[in-house]
């Protein structure tokens, strides 16, 4: 290793290593929340999602019931359920609680969500230490902490100040995972695997993948080695019972019917149906390899043939949308389109650390086929690897990728840095250290794409589009509204989250299928003609008509219905029903009277 000639800080590292990861966080966090202190100091919620979250948890601290996951100020007055359950809203309530103690309510909630997607990064970085430390050396965790800040920048974006949505969390359950995967401890191991597939699960099914394929690793280690069976076991009970107190404790009351886009009734079933035949084929135990992996089969096959007999409804798109709504608008999610539809610059950069983890985690089983590290290594691998296959379904895998792709990466390096930090020659241990750190972690893709030629006006209609976007969210525009008294405002979806965040006003949609309705009456207003127009927002109770020009869905409105309401506002037309209210100087907005 790297710190062979260091053998004093090598035992600290080996000895405490824990604490230093701990003390690690704690810097990385601190200079996160420097780093992006404009941000929390302005709720910068960018996201759709963060701004959601933040209102549901508003919501539930104003009074609204634990299971009541209703937002009534989107669509009102009866609103719209939202799938996610109360697990990450936890956390995020509770520090607004601890800085209310210090500080005003305002600035409280403003801490609260600058810290608190912070919480799930120290999980990660434990987790992935515990993995380096038990597959690579005891002294290689550093190098796995370098390489998931540095350069796994999907991964770490899900983990930045006001990043509330619940992705970090899940992916901290992923991190648990791959930790119980490689744990030699098999009862623990189990445990691990089993309870934070259920704590995934109970979150949100983003990852359902990754739960059954690391269920499907579980049982194979038992098909392989007929010892693996109390791994198995403890995963099958943990899997099913955690699963059922997930249900229990966090489903709203909207997820008690057969639904298929959350832990309902639904995938409750699979996970207790699944975790029982698992605990059945454990407990017989057969002692040949052939009927093992019979037994695993037919319970597999089981599980999937009673999920389509049962639930037929849940074959196809878990949404469970209209086709018009999968036409004009979650076919176009970009995260959602296999990363090879993207341009090659976002793509490189996304797949070239997944692709070093899945080469060095190939080597480390390769190197370890004659040790008791042989399984876990074989675990990661397969793991990794189905995380690598899983970006050619959907971008929106890249930071699981990366995640994935750290011990394997940091494998690679164990290998490949201390031949060259030996090199006789100076010129060699300086300047090969460096490339060869550059080159195993991923890190060059980055540069190798700044001398790509990009298409200049491509480029530049996507940073206008951009800039346009980012003004039309800014809190300090968006309070501009607040000189109205509070309407029901009928305006853009993307909009529609970041104006109840900030504003006293309601809207009528946000980008959530379970708002499927209502996202297609706002397509249709400004798709269509005037005359429909006015009458969905009648219909909806708007009094008031917001528009921000050049942001990125008003483009779109334009693009695909030429004539059409907002093509005839874009153009300057003007309708006798609609009066123009003014707005302080420098607003990117246009705000109608809606008669």
């Amino acid at each position: 290793m790297i710190l062979d000639g260091a053998p004093a800080l090598r035992r600290e590292l080996e000895r405490r290593w824990l604490a230093f990861v701990v003390i690690a966080w704690v810097v990385a966090s601190a200079w996160f929340v420097f780093d992006r202190w404009s941000a929390i100091r302005w709720l910068s919620l960018g996201d759709t999602d963060d701004n959601m979250r933040l209102m549901q948890v508003r919501a539930w601290m104003a009074g609204q019931g634990w299971y009541d996951l209703r937002q009534y100020r989107m669509n009102p007055p009866a609103g719209f359920d939202i799938h996610w359950s109360r697990i990450v809203d936890l956390p995020i309530a509770g520090l607004i609680l601890f800085f209310r103690q210090f500080t005003s309510p305002s600035w409280a909630e403003r801490l609260a969500v600058g810290i608190a997607p912070l919480l799930p990064l120290g999980i990660v970085m434990v987790s992935l230490a515990a993995v380096t430390r038990r597959l690579v050396a005891p002294v290689a965790w550093p190098l796995a902490l370098i390489f998931l800040i540095a350069s796994a920048g999907a991964t770490m974006l899900m983990f930045m100040p006001e990043r509330i949505d619940h992705h970090g969390w899940q992916l901290a359950c992923l991190a648990v995972t791959v930790a119980g995967l490689s744990d030699p401890r098999r009862g623990r191991g189990g445990a691990l695997v089993g309870l934070a597939s259920a704590m995934s699960l109970s979150i949100g099914l983003e990852l359902l993948p990754y739960c059954a394929m690391a269920g499907a690793i579980q049982a194979l280690r038992w098909v392989w080695d007929r010892s693996e069976e109390r791994r198995l076991e403890i995963y099958a009970i943990t899997l099913a019972g955690g699963g059922a107190a997930g249900f229990v404790l966090f489903a709203s009351e909207a997820n008690r019917v057969m639904r298929c886009d959350a832990l309902t009734p639904v995938w409750l079933s699979v996970l207790v149906a699944a975790g029982a035949l698992l605990y059945l084929i454990a407990l017989i135990a057969p002692r040949t390899i052939v009927v093992r992996a019979g037994l695993a089969v037919a319970a597999g096959a089981t599980i999937a043939i009673c999920f389509a007999m049962f639930f037929p409804q849940c074959l196809g798109r878990p949404e469970q949308v209209s086709p018009e709504l999968v036409r004009t608008w979650l076919s176009n999610v970009r995260e959602a389109k296999p990363l090879y539809m993207h341009p090659f610059r976002v793509a490189f950069v996304i797949a070239t650390l997944p692709v070093i983890g899945l080469i060095g985690a190939i080597i480390g089983t390769w190197r370890a086929r004659h040790t008791p590290e042989l399984t876990g290594w074989a675990a990661v691998t397969l793991f990794t690897a189905f995380a690598v296959a899983m970006l050619a379904w959907q971008a929106r895998a890249g930071p699981a990728a990366q995640l994935l792709a750290i011990p394997g990466a940091v494998a690679l390096a164990a290998l490949i840095l201390p031949k060259i930090l030996g090199h006789r020659l100076m010129a060699v241990r300086v300047i090969g250290t460096a490339a060869g750190f550059i080159l195993v972690s991923g890190l060059f893709a980055g540069y190798v794409v700044r001398w790509l030629p990009a298409k200049a006006q491509a480029n530049a209609y996507t940073k206008r589009v951009n800039a346009a976007t980012g003004e039309c969210m800014r809190t300090s525009r968006l309070l501009m509204l607040n000189a109205y008294p509070a309407a029901t405002v009928f305006t853009f979806t993307d909009l529609g989250p970041r104006l109840i965040t900030v504003t006293h006003h309601n809207a009528i949609a946000g980008p959530y299928h379970r708002n499927g309705d209502a996202i297609l009456d706002v397509q249709h207003a400004f798709a269509r003609s005037p005359a429909n127009a006015r009458a969905i927002m009648k219909r909806h109770g708007a009094t008031l008509l917001l528009v921000c020009p050049n942001m990125s869905e008003a483009t779109i409105y334009r693009a695909r219905n030429p004539g059409g309401f907002y093509d005839q506002m874009a153009h300057g037309e003007k309708f006798g029903w609609l009066t123009q209210l003014p707005l302080r100087k420098g607003a990117p907005y246009r705000l109608y009277r809606i008669g």
